[in-house]
């Protein structure tokens, strides 16, 4: 087969861009739009997810030189919030130091080294003081402060000033980069400010926070999330087959797959019939979505279950949260709409499915990492943001559903991380060297390392 034709093999049945096309309430622009490109199809070395000396390699090359999301701006709204961020071996200070300036900086002494806040979160601090021997800084990282300063004739207050971190806003997220030769944001968020121009996340508000430790290494963890292939057996639900993978640029992709409907034909490739024989009726379609509280049990004639349940939840959400739904598209009321910026970041843009994911290594310990979900609910037309909810910690042990907050959700998430602690342990004992991926359902693994590599190699970003 020739490279033009590999990773060109669809699912037979209905796409999603017919099906979105078909919708009651059109779609924005953006959501029609398809690019995909054949990456290859090499085996991925199992060591990635493994080696204790590759976590090292990311923690000096990848976590010290990307751009990723510290916090939200309503983490830190008046003078003098601040904003821990710890990533591998590094730790980062977030504040807001005059009303309309947030900065960051390394989260150490310059005196020798100690963090100077504990922990990570949310805090308030009039001024940064180390608990070791009291050195202080002002908010926007001057020294202030040196006990016995006849002694320290060398070191003066901006020669031991914080150590500044590159900081950026974009969509009501505070960015950190630890790199002080790195890009612009925007260079490296390729369609998302013009994508997401649509579904603006700055007016959203923190609903929820929920951080649980998963049993397996962060990419491998993220990766469960990648996909849709896993939908059948992890989830035992027929929506996957018809999945659209887009691969946008080396720093982002995005997944559309569709709820509230699906396709018998599109199943031909995947193991039982539970789902062709016979295939769901639209009532029976409604009554899976019913999960999303809908008022609705039967589907009118000539319409779907996706149109009934979108014009129900628009009228019922809009209401309880004050705001005007009436535009906006059945796609994004319903579908699992999934933006992927590298390393780590989730950006959902949808109404229903509304969350940002982060992956993150867990301290120095290669087999586990943090997994952080925030559901992002739509504000109201001059609404203030309200303060955040802290985060819900969970262990490893523990089960979403004791995290109330993710209602149904809770159960989804348990299975979807279910098998993580099996990958991990068949990554470390495989014979088989290396983990294959499909050519299209799991492309967009393959561009995460692909832009990994590129990072390791400490080449031009």
């Amino acid at each position: 087969m020739s490279e033009e034709t590999l990773g060109s093999a669809r699912a037979s049945g209905p796409t999603v861009a017919e099906t979105i096309a078909a919708d009651a309430v059109p779609p924005p622009q953006p959501l029609l739009e398809q690019r995909y490109e054949f990456l290859g199809d090499a085996d991925i070395d199992c060591s990635r997810y493994t080696s204790s000396e590759f976590a090292r390699l990311e923690d000096e090359r990848l976590w010290a030189r990307c751009w990723q999301w510290a916090c939200r701006e309503e983490h830190i709204p008046d003078v003098g919030d601040n904003y821990v961020h710890n990533i591998g071996p590094w730790s980062v200070i977030v504040v807001r130091s005059a009303p309309d300036t947030v900065q960051a900086f390394v989260n150490a002494c310059t005196h020798r080294g100690t963090r100077i806040l504990d922990g990570e979160g949310a805090g308030y601090s009039n001024q940064f003081t180390c608990p070791f021997h009291g050195w202080g800084w002002s908010l926007d990282g001057e020294l202030a402060q040196l006990p016995g300063r006849w002694d320290f004739p060398h070191a003066g207050d901006k020669s031991h000033s914080l150590r500044p971190v590159a900081c950026e806003l974009w969509g009501g997220f505070v960015f950190i980069n630890l790199d002080s030769n790195a890009k612009p944001l925007e260079d490296y968020m390729d369609v998302l400010p013009e994508h997401f121009q649509h579904f603006p996340l700055e007016r959203r508000r923190i609903r929820a926070h929920v951080q649980k430790v998963l049993p397996a290494n962060w990419k491998a963890a993220q990766e469960a999330f990648l996909e849709a292939y896993h939908n059948f057996e992890t989830h035992d639900a027929p929506n996957g087959a018809n999945t659209q993978y887009d691969v946008f640029g080396k720093y982002v992709t995005r997944f559309i797959h569709n709820i509230g409907c699906y396709s018998s034909e599109s199943l031909d490739d995947y193991p039982g019939d539970k789902w062709r024989s016979p295939p769901l009726t639209e009532n029976e379609m409604l009554q899976i979505l019913s999960v999303f509280g809908l008022e609705h049990e039967e589907v009118p004639e000539g319409e779907t279950a996706r149109s009934v349940a979108a014009a129900d939840l628009r009228k019922r959400l809009g209401e309880a949260w004050g705001v005007d739904l009436t535009a906006v598209s059945d796609a994004l009321m319903l579908d699992s709409i999934e933006y992927h910026l590298f390393p780590n970041m989730f950006f959902f843009p949808g109404i229903t499915v509304p969350m940002v994911y982060r992956f993150r290594p867990n301290g120095d310990d290669v087999n586990t990492s943090l997994f952080d979900i925030m559901i992002l609910e739509p504000l109201a037309d001059g609404a203030e943001h309200p303060e955040p909810p802290e985060p819900v910690k969970l262990d490893v042990e523990q089960s979403y559903t004791e995290a109330e907050v993710l209602s149904w959700l809770a159960p989804v998430y348990d299975e979807d991380t279910g098998n993580l602690h099996l990958q991990q342990q068949g990554l470390r004992g495989s014979k088989k060297r290396g983990i294959t991926l499909g050519n299209y359902q799991e492309a967009r693994i393959r561009r995460v390392h692909m832009t990994l590599d590129e990072f390791l190699q400490e080449g031009e970003l």
